[in-house]
């Protein structure tokens, strides 16, 4: 075999493992190490406001910590996931999208039905009515 056709047959197999459309690459060094060094800050930061319980209140340190979770979702889905508009034509974009809609309705549903089944299930008994009651 000649130098010449192994150098096409090498080619043509690497056309052939990037053959599913992805026409950009997959991550650098760069991005990788931003990714990492922002989750690192994006998880210490709670776990600060947590532990020294910084704000005070349980309430807004809870909507902290979860704002910080969405944040950390987010520099997954860029710096890890590659998730963008121009891999795969924007059509992992679509159903991530799609993906996080579908969750939102569920969680939002779930929540909505188990407040208003706590609260039409048993109405006195939230009251202190029940120690009234036959």
């Amino acid at each position: 075999m000649s130098s010449t056709s192994t150098a096409s047959h090498g080619a043509n197999l690497d056309g052939e493992l990037h053959a599913h459309g992805d026409t950009h690459g997959h991550g650098s060094m760069r991005s990788y190490l931003i990714g990492f060094a922002l989750s690192a800050v994006l998880t210490a930061i709670p776990f600060w406001l947590v532990m020294s319980d910084v704000l005070g209140n349980s309430t807004w340190t809870s909507a902290a910590v979860i704002a910080f979770a969405v944040a950390q979702v987010v520099v997954h889905t860029i710096c890890f996931l590659h998730v963008n508009t121009q891999a795969e034509g924007g059509w992992t974009l679509v159903a991530f999208v799609f993906t996080a809609v579908i969750l939102l309705i569920i969680i939002a549903g779930s929540l909505w039905i188990m407040y208003h089944l706590n609260t039409n299930m048993m109405p006195g008994m939230m009251t202190g009515q029940a120690a009234t009651m036959p």
